[in-house]
């Protein structure tokens, strides 16, 4: 075992709707790269059930976690879609908590502090300095503002699901692709090289597909690109749309005029789901999500809205150093 491992250590767990990521590190803040890094199956703490989110945390704890330095862990903190760290009682922090412990129990890690919070609050902590105070934003295949306070979130705009809400999500941008296409078949919307390339990634026949973006596209060929559109996106589940928010960036970036309008929209979207929780002027917001990282297609468009509401905008990968951080804090009792 490596010399590394023989220190007091801690956990940290980003827990999110697609993965379970487990990252381990030194109890001690000594500015020092992690040392281990697991994945596992989804982590949402309302829809994934106990047996199953224990099953997926045990697998990300085990891959960052050599048997050996089990015995050395000291805090595990674990920031969880569903759950949240100023609810203990609601359904998502009890099954996170629950799921958690009996996975640690499984490794043979020692009971120890536990901290569960939400994974909009480990990522939020994730910020340089820990901050304790501040907005959160998430922005990939959900999206969801909350107000962060004293660690704990106080108050949450969106993250209603793909149902209800998760407006400016990749989601939303996927299914906006979709519809787009099925528009431009109908005869409702415009031209638009989205309804290709969603119907390519869908496997609709390449002789029905439209073969350029000026209208020219035959009825019956129309007719035929629907009938096996509908299917196969009804095939899958609702949320598997957001796969399609890339192509639009891709249709965007060669100045489709309307894939260019949807990311113009989700990036209202988000504007108004953070204006919502009314930012002081200076003040924080961490954002993390495939659609606002260093790369994202609404990064820009986003920064600019903001620009007038005046707060600083900062963006962290995800919640796995914030959950580190977190443990940290509970090892000395400051989260729990």
């Amino acid at each position: 075992m490596s010399n590394d491992l023989n220190q007091d250590l801690v956990i940290g767990l980003d827990a999110g709707g697609t993965r379970t990521r487990a990252v381990l590190a030194a109890a001690a803040d000594d500015g020092g790269p992690l040392l281990g890094e697991g994945a596992g199956g989804p982590g949402n703490a309302l829809t994934v059930p106990v047996p199953r989110l224990t099953e997926h945390l045990a697998e990300a704890i085990a891959r960052a976690l050599p048997e050996g330095a089990r015995g050395n862990v000291v805090a595990v903190a674990g920031g969880f879609a569903g759950a949240t760290a100023a609810s203990p009682d609601d359904p998502g922090h009890v099954n996170a908590r629950s799921a958690l412990t009996a996975a640690l129990a499984r490794l043979g890690i020692p009971p120890g502090p536990v901290a569960v919070c939400s994974d909009i609050e480990a990522a939020f902590a994730a910020a340089p300095g820990t901050p304790a105070d501040g907005l959160a934003l998430v922005a990939g295949t959900g999206a969801v503002a909350m107000r962060i306070t004293g660690r704990r979130g106080t108050a949450t705009v969106d993250g209603d699901g793909w149902l209800l809400g998760d407006e400016g999500s990749g989601f939303w941008i996927g299914r906006s692709a979709v519809r787009a296409g099925l528009r431009m078949a109908d005869g409702r919307g415009p031209a638009t090289a989205l309804a290709a390339v969603v119907g390519r990634a869908l496997g609709v026949p390449a002789e029905v597909l439209p073969y350029d973006t000026d209208g020219a596209w035959a009825r019956s060929q129309r007719e035929t690109y629907r009938r096996h559109l509908l299917p196969a996106v009804m095939a899958d589940a609702p949320i598997r749309l957001a796969r399609f928010a890339p192509l639009v960036a891709e249709a965007a970036e060669e100045k489709d005029a309307v894939a260019t309008a949807i990311l113009d929209e989700a990036a209202d979207q988000l504007a108004y789901t953070v204006r919502a929780l009314e930012p002081a002027s200076g003040e924080r917001i961490v954002a993390t999500g495939g659609l606002l990282g260093p790369e994202g297609p609404l990064t820009a468009r986003l920064t600019a809205r903001l620009r007038t509401l005046g707060p600083t905008l900062d963006w962290v990968a995800d919640g796995s150093r914030g959950a580190v951080a977190l443990a940290r804090l509970a090892r000395g009792g400051g989260v729990r």
